[in-house]
């Protein structure tokens, strides 16, 4: 996946999980990661995060069909596979 996909996916998913009040840790997390990978250019930490940010939304669009994009869903598994 290309860097910048790669941020502004990883960006467009913390946004996600602000406006839906939910893991607030993993929030943190992924903003530490993001950071440094715009230091290092090493997305392991990322993508791991990303997995996990990825179950927390499509159990939170199974609650509310409404509440997660399918593109969003979509971009994250294509981050969490990478």
């Amino acid at each position: 996946m290309k860097p910048f996909t790669l941020e502004k996916t990883v960006e467009a998913t913390v946004e996600k999980l602000q406006k839906l009040k939910i893991e607030d840790q993993l929030v943190s997390e992924l903003e530490w990661c993001l950071g440094s990978y715009r230091f290092d250019s090493n997305p392991v930490g990322l993508i791991e995060k990303s997995s996990l940010a990825l179950g927390a939304l499509k159990a939170e669009k199974e609650k509310n069909s409404r509440a997660v994009s399918k593109k969003l869903l979509e971009d994250l598994e294509k981050v969490a596979v990478a």
